[in-house]
């Protein structure tokens, strides 16, 4: 298979996607996780295309500029406590008490000068007065009307905010690639910006494949199913911000299938299908796509999802998932969740953290391949513990919904045992 135009992967070594498939590493019958990873990421650009949002709007988006402060933050010197705005030098060993001429409130600053051994009430966001270069707390003060005595041990400086001590004026705030997330809103708004340039939705198109799927709301025939996976694939790319399109349930019928998939990438910057890539439908689906891009079929060594499929549909990414609706939500996660991000600009990529826990129960397991059981993490007695959701089967979507993370057993371990330490990877924030 070949594509009319070459595609320019981030490694240096300029391979087509047909070429990494013939990779001196490369096994289609036992690709590694990692490695599949890597393969993917080669041939991934970020998109093109900005818009200009209210910053209310932004939530969740990718900044496609960097925000450049306009302003020094804090905007003025001000007080990072309740006390006394001083200067340093009035404050001597010998206990006599300072005068106090006028207070300074947030939003509402001191009006006029201090004189020698006099302060200045002060409250935190307080602009600090101009003769004035230290703050006491007023823990450590004694107001006699309005004389006032302090404590030994005063420093220079303490408790002042600089104009520009968190960010100066000129300054990157925040750099192109960041998610948008509530902290970044405020951040922004501090700037007193309130619009911002954002990455362009990514658009993806979607659809199941299969002759026993029936959508829902309709009958059930004879060895028919409801169809689950679009449900879960629109669920995971509306969490993402994704402008996904529901192309439904395609047919397994040549023509049929050949139209969705034109139809599909005509409209997307990425396709994702389940079902249609397992042993025996393979050689149909790879035919068909052979005609429209350059498509390569993995069977990866990991548990759920061994089947998958990656490639080019004409301009648009392709991912072919497994059909089993565990499989589909466990080779999301692992692979196109990271690809839909790094498609967007994301920089840097959120971590996925490998946490350990105790175990509770043994586990069966072969070694020779990376599995990912579905847990539930919980804290008992100070130990962060896990234990599986139960049955494990690729088509048990409950264990899924019951479950907080998985269960991460890596390709040379074995059966684990009751009481062992294992890696967990937290859904929290990612599902």
């Amino acid at each position: 298979m070949s594509l009319t135009k070459p595609l320019t992967p981030h490694s240096t070594a300029h391979l087509t996607i047909s070429q990494a498939s013939c990779a001196d590493d490369y096994d289609p019958n036992s690709m590694p996780v990692d490695k599949a990873r890597a393969f993917i990421h080669a041939f991934l650009t970020p998109i093109a295309g900005i818009a200009k949002l209210p910053i209310r709007a932004a939530l969740g988006r990718v900044l496609a500029e960097d925000i450049i402060s306009p302003v020094n933050v804090p905007s003025h010197r001000n007080s990072a406590m309740d006390g006394w705005a001083v200067r340093f030098s009035d404050l001597g060993d010998d206990g006599t008490p300072l005068e106090e001429i006028g207070a300074s409130f947030a939003g509402k600053p001191f009006v006029g000068s201090l004189a020698a051994r006099q302060c200045v009430r002060i409250f935190t966001g307080g602009v600090v007065p101009i003769e004035c270069d230290t703050v006491i707390m007023q823990e450590r003060a004694k107001a006699d009307g309005k004389l006032i005595t302090f404590s030994a041990g005063a420093k220079l400086g303490q408790n002042v905010r600089q104009a520009g001590e968190d960010l100066q004026q000129g300054a990157v705030a925040l750099e192109k690639g960041r998610i948008i997330r509530p902290a970044e809103l405020g951040l922004i708004a501090s700037l007193g910006i309130s619009e911002v340039a954002v990455v362009r939705p990514l658009r993806v198109a979607f659809f199941s494949t299969g002759d026993e799927l029936v959508s829902v709301g309709a009958p059930l025939g004879e060895g028919e199913i409801y169809d689950s996976n679009r449900y879960t694939l629109f669920g995971m790319l509306a969490k993402m911000g994704i402008e996904a399109n529901d192309m439904g349930v395609v047919r397994d019928d040549p023509v049929i299938l050949e139209r969705a998939f034109r139809d599909a990438a005509g409209i997307a910057d990425v396709v994702i299908t389940s079902g249609g890539v397992s042993v025996g439908e393979a050689d149909f689906v790879k035919t068909l796509l052979g005609k429209l891009g350059e498509v390569v079929f993995w069977k990866i060594a990991m548990k759920p999802g061994r089947p998958l499929a990656y490639g080019k549909i004409q301009d648009a990414h392709f991912f072919g998932l497994p059909g089993n609706p565990v499989s589909v939500m466990v080779t999301f996660y692992q692979f196109v969740r990271d690809a839909l991000l790094t498609l967007q600009g994301v920089s840097p990529l959120p971590v996925q953290p490998l946490l350990k826990a105790v175990c509770t129960s043994p586990i069966k397991k072969a070694p020779g391949r990376t599995e990912f059981q579905r847990g539930v993490l919980y804290l008992e007695d100070g130990v962060w513990k896990v234990r599986t959701t139960g049955e494990q089967g690729s088509g048990i979507l409950k264990s899924m919904s019951d479950a907080n993370c998985f269960i991460m057993l890596h390709d040379h371990v074995g059966n684990v045992d009751a009481g062992v330490t294992v890696d967990v990877q937290i859904l929290e924030g990612v599902v």
